[in-house]
């Protein structure tokens, strides 16, 4: 399987940034239904891995969340490998949008 590496900065601290991670695979899994079958999460110290369900394929992959950064790491099934460069540059803009500062 292709795998999808995404570095994304932040200056919101590892526990402000697991927590929003956290938030949005809570809301996820909530919101699987039509579109999403099913969301899989489990947390290993401060790495999220994940499955995810989506159109009959099966995504995986991890979060790792560091003081300043957030690794991830995303293996495609060979029918959404075709779609990489899109895939990346989606899951990267939302992720930068997740850990960009809200306003307060």
């Amino acid at each position: 399987m292709p795998k999808v590496t995404i570095s994304v900065p932040h200056q919101l601290g590892r526990e402000e940034a697991r927590r929003r991670i956290d938030e949005l695979a809570s809301h996820l899994q909530s919101q699987s239904g039509s579109l999403l079958k099913g969301v899989e999460q489990h947390w290993d110290g401060d790495t999220l891995h994940f499955v995810v369900g989506a159109a009959g394929q099966s995504i995986s992959g991890t979060a790792h969340v560091a003081e300043q950064t957030v690794n991830l790491e995303i293996a495609l099934p060979w029918m959404l490998s075709l779609l990489a460069g899109t895939v990346k540059k989606q899951v990267e803009q939302q992720a930068r949008d997740l850990l960009g500062h809200r306003p307060g």
